[in-house]
Protein backbone atom coordinates (compact mmCIF):
# COMPACT_ATOMS: atom_id res chain seq x y z
CA UNK A 1 0.00 0.00 0.00
CA UNK A 2 1.46 3.43 -0.94
CA UNK A 3 2.65 5.46 2.04
CA UNK A 4 3.90 8.93 2.92
CA UNK A 5 6.00 9.72 5.99
CA UNK A 6 7.08 13.05 7.45
CA UNK A 7 9.02 13.82 10.61
CA UNK A 8 5.77 13.73 12.59
CA UNK A 9 3.23 11.54 10.78
CA UNK A 10 2.71 8.44 8.65
CA UNK A 11 -0.05 8.09 6.05
CA UNK A 12 -1.32 5.10 4.06
CA UNK A 13 -3.54 5.35 0.97
CA UNK A 14 -5.11 2.43 -0.87
CA UNK A 15 -5.27 2.26 -4.66
CA UNK A 16 -8.81 0.89 -4.20
CA UNK A 17 -10.88 4.08 -4.22
CA UNK A 18 -7.72 6.20 -3.78
CA UNK A 19 -8.81 6.02 -0.14
CA UNK A 20 -6.95 7.31 2.90
CA UNK A 21 -6.73 4.34 5.26
CA UNK A 22 -4.34 5.49 8.00
CA UNK A 23 -3.01 8.74 9.48
CA UNK A 24 -0.81 8.16 12.52
CA UNK A 25 1.24 10.37 14.79
CA UNK A 26 4.83 9.12 14.94
CA UNK A 27 5.31 10.67 18.39
CA UNK A 28 2.38 8.88 20.04
CA UNK A 29 1.49 6.08 17.63
CA UNK A 30 -2.10 7.31 17.76
CA UNK A 31 -4.29 6.35 14.77
CA UNK A 32 -6.71 9.10 13.75
CA UNK A 33 -8.51 7.47 10.80
CA UNK A 34 -11.38 5.05 11.44
CA UNK A 35 -10.19 1.52 10.74
CA UNK A 36 -13.29 0.31 8.87
CA UNK A 37 -14.68 -2.17 11.36
CA UNK A 38 -17.31 -3.97 9.24
CA UNK A 39 -19.53 -4.40 12.31
CA UNK A 40 -20.04 -0.60 12.26
CA UNK A 41 -18.94 0.88 8.91
CA UNK A 42 -16.54 -0.83 6.53
CA UNK A 43 -14.94 2.25 4.99
CA UNK A 44 -12.24 4.74 5.99
CA UNK A 45 -12.52 7.87 3.85
CA UNK A 46 -14.30 7.17 0.57
CA UNK A 47 -14.17 9.53 -2.41
CA UNK A 48 -17.63 10.52 -3.66
CA UNK A 49 -17.79 10.76 -7.47
CA UNK A 50 -19.52 11.37 -9.87
CA UNK A 51 -22.40 12.17 -7.51
CA UNK A 52 -22.70 13.14 -3.87
CA UNK A 53 -25.59 11.65 -1.92
CA UNK A 54 -28.51 9.60 -3.14
CA UNK A 55 -30.68 9.76 -6.26
CA UNK A 56 -34.43 8.97 -6.30
CA UNK A 57 -34.64 5.22 -6.95
CA UNK A 58 -30.85 5.46 -7.52
CA UNK A 59 -31.78 6.86 -10.95
CA UNK A 60 -30.99 9.99 -12.95
CA UNK A 61 -31.77 11.06 -16.50
CA UNK A 62 -29.34 12.25 -19.16
CA UNK A 63 -30.96 13.60 -22.30
CA UNK A 64 -34.09 11.71 -21.33
CA UNK A 65 -32.34 8.34 -20.90
CA UNK A 66 -32.45 6.77 -17.40
CA UNK A 67 -29.24 5.58 -15.73
CA UNK A 68 -28.61 3.93 -12.36
CA UNK A 69 -25.98 5.07 -9.86
CA UNK A 70 -25.66 4.02 -6.22
CA UNK A 71 -25.41 6.55 -3.41
CA UNK A 72 -22.17 8.57 -3.72
CA UNK A 73 -21.32 7.11 -7.13
CA UNK A 74 -18.77 4.48 -8.13
CA UNK A 75 -15.26 5.93 -7.67
CA UNK A 76 -14.95 4.67 -4.11
CA UNK A 77 -15.13 1.08 -5.40
CA UNK A 78 -12.76 1.44 -8.37
CA UNK A 79 -9.06 0.66 -8.67
CA UNK A 80 -7.08 3.85 -9.28
CA UNK A 81 -3.71 3.93 -10.99
CA UNK A 82 -0.79 5.36 -9.02
CA UNK A 83 0.83 7.72 -11.54
CA UNK A 84 3.25 9.63 -9.29
CA UNK A 85 4.91 8.97 -5.95
CA UNK A 86 7.73 11.00 -4.42
CA UNK A 87 8.95 11.74 -0.90
CA UNK A 88 6.10 14.09 0.02
CA UNK A 89 3.21 13.34 -2.33
CA UNK A 90 1.45 10.77 -4.44
CA UNK A 91 -1.15 11.01 -7.19
CA UNK A 92 -3.80 8.51 -8.30
CA UNK A 93 -5.80 8.58 -11.52
CA UNK A 94 -9.13 7.15 -12.66
CA UNK A 95 -10.49 7.47 -16.20
CA UNK A 96 -13.70 6.53 -17.95
CA UNK A 97 -14.06 2.89 -18.97
CA UNK A 98 -16.61 0.71 -20.72
CA UNK A 99 -18.03 -0.20 -17.30
CA UNK A 100 -18.35 3.42 -16.17
CA UNK A 101 -19.91 4.54 -19.47
CA UNK A 102 -22.70 1.99 -19.02
CA UNK A 103 -23.94 3.84 -15.92
CA UNK A 104 -22.41 7.27 -16.50
CA UNK A 105 -22.11 8.21 -20.19
CA UNK A 106 -19.31 10.77 -19.86
CA UNK A 107 -15.60 10.89 -20.53
CA UNK A 108 -13.61 12.01 -17.50
CA UNK A 109 -10.15 12.10 -16.01
CA UNK A 110 -10.04 12.21 -12.20
CA UNK A 111 -6.79 12.70 -10.30
CA UNK A 112 -6.40 12.62 -6.51
CA UNK A 113 -3.21 14.02 -4.99
CA UNK A 114 -2.10 13.52 -1.40
CA UNK A 115 0.64 15.77 -0.02
CA UNK A 116 2.02 15.35 3.51
CA UNK A 117 3.81 18.20 5.25
CA UNK A 118 4.51 17.68 8.94
CA UNK A 119 1.21 16.76 10.57
CA UNK A 120 -0.94 18.16 7.73
CA UNK A 121 -2.24 16.13 4.80
CA UNK A 122 -3.61 18.06 1.82
CA UNK A 123 -5.94 16.22 -0.54
CA UNK A 124 -6.35 17.76 -3.99
CA UNK A 125 -8.81 16.82 -6.72
CA UNK A 126 -8.32 17.50 -10.41
CA UNK A 127 -11.16 16.69 -12.80
CA UNK A 128 -10.78 17.18 -16.57
CA UNK A 129 -13.18 16.71 -19.45
CA UNK A 130 -11.05 14.95 -22.12
CA UNK A 131 -13.84 14.93 -24.71
CA UNK A 132 -12.73 16.40 -28.02
CA UNK A 133 -15.83 18.51 -28.61
CA UNK A 134 -19.52 18.86 -28.03
CA UNK A 135 -19.93 16.84 -24.82
CA UNK A 136 -20.03 18.51 -21.42
CA UNK A 137 -18.94 16.60 -18.32
CA UNK A 138 -21.53 16.72 -15.52
CA UNK A 139 -20.41 15.64 -12.05
CA UNK A 140 -20.23 16.25 -8.33
CA UNK A 141 -17.40 15.28 -5.99
CA UNK A 142 -17.04 15.05 -2.24
CA UNK A 143 -14.97 13.80 0.69
CA UNK A 144 -16.15 11.40 3.41
CA UNK A 145 -13.26 10.90 5.89
CA UNK A 146 -14.10 9.13 9.14
CA UNK A 147 -12.06 9.73 12.29
CA UNK A 148 -11.86 7.67 15.44
CA UNK A 149 -14.16 9.14 18.05
CA UNK A 150 -13.12 8.85 20.78
CA UNK A 151 -9.57 9.44 19.57
CA UNK A 152 -8.14 7.68 22.63
CA UNK A 153 -10.43 4.65 22.97
CA UNK A 154 -8.34 3.07 25.72
CA UNK A 155 -8.55 6.12 27.96
CA UNK A 156 -12.14 5.64 29.09
CA UNK A 157 -13.46 8.29 26.72
CA UNK A 158 -16.87 8.20 25.09
CA UNK A 159 -18.33 9.60 21.87
CA UNK A 160 -20.32 12.11 23.91
CA UNK A 161 -17.11 13.54 25.41
CA UNK A 162 -16.35 15.09 22.01
CA UNK A 163 -17.56 18.08 20.03
CA UNK A 164 -17.10 19.76 16.67
CA UNK A 165 -15.39 23.09 17.40
CA UNK A 166 -15.73 26.17 15.16
CA UNK A 167 -13.41 29.16 14.98
CA UNK A 168 -16.24 31.50 15.92
CA UNK A 169 -19.87 31.27 17.09
CA UNK A 170 -22.09 29.99 14.29
CA UNK A 171 -25.78 29.62 13.57
CA UNK A 172 -26.67 26.47 11.63
CA UNK A 173 -29.77 24.86 10.18
CA UNK A 174 -29.61 21.38 8.65
CA UNK A 175 -31.24 20.18 5.46
CA UNK A 176 -33.49 17.31 6.52
CA UNK A 177 -33.16 13.97 4.76
CA UNK A 178 -35.79 11.29 4.24
CA UNK A 179 -34.45 8.03 2.90
CA UNK A 180 -31.22 9.80 2.01
CA UNK A 181 -33.04 12.41 -0.12
CA UNK A 182 -33.55 16.07 0.78
CA UNK A 183 -37.10 16.67 1.99
CA UNK A 184 -37.01 20.42 1.35
CA UNK A 185 -37.33 21.08 5.09
CA UNK A 186 -34.72 22.48 7.45
CA UNK A 187 -34.26 22.35 11.21
CA UNK A 188 -32.13 24.51 13.53
CA UNK A 189 -29.00 22.93 15.00
CA UNK A 190 -27.02 25.77 16.60
CA UNK A 191 -27.63 29.44 17.42
CA UNK A 192 -24.47 31.52 17.89
CA UNK A 193 -22.40 28.77 19.50
CA UNK A 194 -18.75 27.87 18.91
CA UNK A 195 -19.11 24.12 19.47
CA UNK A 196 -21.52 21.33 18.59
CA UNK A 197 -21.45 18.66 21.33
CA UNK A 198 -21.69 15.15 19.90
CA UNK A 199 -24.57 12.86 20.73
CA UNK A 200 -25.94 9.91 18.79
CA UNK A 201 -29.37 11.57 18.88
CA UNK A 202 -28.02 14.30 16.59
CA UNK A 203 -27.74 11.71 13.81
CA UNK A 204 -30.96 9.81 14.44
CA UNK A 205 -32.41 11.31 11.23
CA UNK A 206 -29.29 10.69 9.11
CA UNK A 207 -26.39 13.06 8.42
CA UNK A 208 -26.32 16.72 9.31
CA UNK A 209 -26.21 18.50 5.94
CA UNK A 210 -25.40 22.21 5.75
CA UNK A 211 -25.15 24.87 3.09
CA UNK A 212 -24.65 28.65 3.33
CA UNK A 213 -22.33 28.23 6.31
CA UNK A 214 -19.76 30.90 7.19
CA UNK A 215 -16.79 28.79 8.33
CA UNK A 216 -14.10 26.86 6.47
CA UNK A 217 -12.42 25.06 9.36
CA UNK A 218 -13.74 22.49 11.83
CA UNK A 219 -11.99 20.66 14.68
CA UNK A 220 -12.94 17.34 16.27
CA UNK A 221 -11.73 17.29 19.88
CA UNK A 222 -13.00 16.71 23.39
CA UNK A 223 -15.62 19.24 24.44
CA UNK A 224 -13.18 20.81 26.94
CA UNK A 225 -10.59 21.21 24.13
CA UNK A 226 -8.06 18.88 25.77
CA UNK A 227 -6.29 15.90 24.25
CA UNK A 228 -5.67 15.02 20.59
CA UNK A 229 -7.58 16.66 17.76
CA UNK A 230 -8.31 16.43 14.04
CA UNK A 231 -8.78 19.70 12.17
CA UNK A 232 -10.11 20.02 8.64
CA UNK A 233 -9.83 23.07 6.37
CA UNK A 234 -12.16 23.21 3.36
CA UNK A 235 -12.15 26.58 1.59
CA UNK A 236 -14.59 26.98 -1.30
CA UNK A 237 -16.89 24.05 -0.52
CA UNK A 238 -20.62 24.91 -0.74
CA UNK A 239 -21.88 21.91 1.26
CA UNK A 240 -20.81 20.08 4.40
CA UNK A 241 -21.97 16.80 5.90
CA UNK A 242 -21.39 15.55 9.45
CA UNK A 243 -22.25 11.92 10.21
CA UNK A 244 -21.86 8.83 12.30
CA UNK A 245 -23.50 5.46 11.88
CA UNK A 246 -25.58 5.40 15.03
CA UNK A 247 -25.52 4.38 18.70
CA UNK A 248 -22.24 2.67 19.56
CA UNK A 249 -20.36 3.77 16.43
CA UNK A 250 -16.86 4.93 17.40
CA UNK A 251 -16.22 7.38 14.58
CA UNK A 252 -17.27 10.79 13.30
CA UNK A 253 -17.18 12.02 9.70
CA UNK A 254 -16.42 15.53 8.45
CA UNK A 255 -17.46 15.70 4.78
CA UNK A 256 -16.83 18.75 2.57
CA UNK A 257 -18.81 18.38 -0.63
CA UNK A 258 -19.01 19.86 -4.11
CA UNK A 259 -22.52 18.51 -4.54
CA UNK A 260 -25.45 17.28 -2.47
CA UNK A 261 -28.18 14.61 -2.42
CA UNK A 262 -31.16 14.95 -4.74
CA UNK A 263 -34.56 16.11 -3.49
CA UNK A 264 -37.34 13.62 -2.94
CA UNK A 265 -39.48 13.12 -6.03
CA UNK A 266 -39.07 11.57 -9.47
CA UNK A 267 -35.63 11.16 -11.08
CA UNK A 268 -34.40 14.32 -12.78
CA UNK A 269 -31.99 15.31 -15.51
CA UNK A 270 -28.47 15.22 -14.11
CA UNK A 271 -27.86 18.68 -15.54
CA UNK A 272 -30.65 20.04 -13.31
CA UNK A 273 -29.50 18.38 -10.09
CA UNK A 274 -28.41 20.83 -7.38
CA UNK A 275 -24.63 20.91 -6.94
CA UNK A 276 -23.80 19.47 -10.36
CA UNK A 277 -20.67 20.98 -11.92
CA UNK A 278 -20.31 21.34 -15.69
CA UNK A 279 -17.06 21.17 -17.63
CA UNK A 280 -16.93 21.90 -21.35
CA UNK A 281 -14.49 19.84 -23.43
CA UNK A 282 -10.87 20.33 -22.24
CA UNK A 283 -12.00 22.32 -19.19
CA UNK A 284 -10.65 21.43 -15.74
CA UNK A 285 -11.83 21.68 -12.14
CA UNK A 286 -9.69 21.71 -9.00
CA UNK A 287 -10.50 21.69 -5.28
CA UNK A 288 -8.64 20.69 -2.13
CA UNK A 289 -9.02 20.27 1.60
CA UNK A 290 -6.59 19.51 4.41
CA UNK A 291 -6.52 17.28 7.48
CA UNK A 292 -4.28 18.23 10.40
CA UNK A 293 -3.65 15.99 13.42
CA UNK A 294 -2.27 17.08 16.78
Amino acid sequence: MPTLTSATAHVEIAAHGAELTSFKSLATGLEYVWQADPAQWARHAPLLFPIVGRLPDDTYLHEGQPYKLPQHGFARDQEFMLIKHDATSLTFQLMASAASRAVYPFEFELRVRYKLRGAMLTVGWHVRNPAASGHDLLFSIGAHPAFNCPLQPGAGEQFSDYAFHFDHPVTLARQLLRGGLRSGETAPVLAQQAALPLTYELFADDALVFDHFDFTRLTLQKADKTGPFVRMQFDGFPYLGLWTKGPGAAFACIEPWQGVASPAGPPQELRDKEGILTLAPSQEFEASYSIEIG
